[in-house]
């Protein structure tokens, strides 16, 4: 007879929402981004001195970062409350309103791909940000008039993966810092792979730890979603995540060493035969690769850039030494002519 009972059977797990379960509470816990945190940590303290709510921030940098976690960290440490939105559903001035009407004294309003707020919305939003009023226009024509709505003081915190989308009038708006996220060292992906282990009760040993770091991708996001899909295989094996299991369980994802996915290979192959190793521009990587270009130059080109397995030209988008290493091809005797 098993020795688990059937009450126990039906407990609630906390794998229900792992995402919110991994995510730290405090800064103490938030791992990496160090500098962010540094001035994080003076803006809040100098601003619950004050007695007043922190001036409106604004963070970029690619997807999987932190930028989320940062903002609960931010209302929690100020103790209000979140309100979370994004940008696309924000599709009215009425829907802005709304938010902003409901907001009490303290909250912080978190506004994530706010990049693709239509222009309208944001000139509501300028003077809600600036002078903490909402002005709403009533009418058409010569008998039109603004009607001002007083706001309780609250803190605007946004995110984006395109900061060059957002205009300059909204990008000013943003007084208490404009800060960009880093990918993050192998060391403190590591740490995040350790301490998300210990939240899942997953037996890890050190090898395994250091090889999910390498894999990937510089990203908290993407490590815990590897270290979960290599927990499924280790449970399956009744193994503990040594690093040759790891090595099993994210060959079985197609995730290589260096943590590219077949995409990222695919991109490359396409770029050296297709494109005789670049200058290629991304449209045409995208249409070579039946993908978006906007996929290709925020979910997979940040990485490769960091890797230096492609480079940025006037011209186009250009494949590396260590590129053509890494898909086994050799590299052409002019590729110096082509990185100029």
């Amino acid at each position: 007879m098993s020795s688990t009972s059937e009450e126990e059977k039906f407990i609630p797990r906390n794998d229900t929402f792992l995402d919110q379960t991994l995510r730290p509470s405090s800064f103490d816990e938030y791992i990496g981004q160090d500098t962010v945190k540094s001035n994080l940590h003076i803006l809040l303290s100098a601003a619950k001195e004050r007695g007043n709510p922190p001036e409106h921030i604004l963070f970029y940098g690619p997807p999987g970062l932190g930028k989320t976690t940062l903002a609960h960290l931010i209302a929690k440490e100020l103790g209000g409350n979140l309100r979370s939105t994004s940008g696309p559903a924000i599709e009215r001035v009425g829907d802005l309103a709304a938010l902003l009407t409901n907001l009490v004294p303290g909250d912080v309003l978190f506004i994530d791909e706010i990049h693709r707020l239509s222009r309208t919305i944001e000139e509501v939003l300028y003077p809600a940000m600036e002078s903490g009023a909402l002005n709403i226009i009533i009418g058409k024509g010569p008998s039109a008039r603004t009607l001002e709505l007083p706001l309780p003081p609250f803190t605007l915190i946004a995110a984006t993966t395109r900061v060059a989308d957002l205009s300059a009038p909204l990008r000013s708006r943003f007084s208490g810092g404009v800060f960009r996220l880093e990918f993050y060292s192998e060391d403190n992906i590591a740490d995040i792979v350790r301490r998300s282990a210990g939240i899942l009760g997953v037996d890890i040993e050190e090898g395994g730890v250091r090889e999910i770091a390498k894999r990937s991708r510089a990203t908290p996001r993407t490590a815990n979603y590897l270290l979960k899909r290599a927990r499924d295989f280790a449970q399956l094996k009744r193994l503990p995540l040594s690093e040759t299991i790891v090595a099993d369980a994210l060959g079985l994802l197609e995730v290589d060493a260096l943590g590219l996915t077949p995409i990222d290979r695919k991109l490359l192959i396409a770029l050296i035969e297709r494109f005789n190793g670049g200058p290629a521009g991304v449209a045409a990587l995208g249409a070579a690769l039946s993908e978006e270009p906007t996929t290709i130059s925020e979910v997979h080109e940040p990485f490769l850039l960091q890797l230096g397995l492609i480079e940025r030209t006037p011209r186009g988008r250009v494949a590396t030494a260590a590129a053509y290493a890494h898909v086994g091809r050799t590299p052409p005797a002019n590729l110096n002519e082509k990185l100029l």
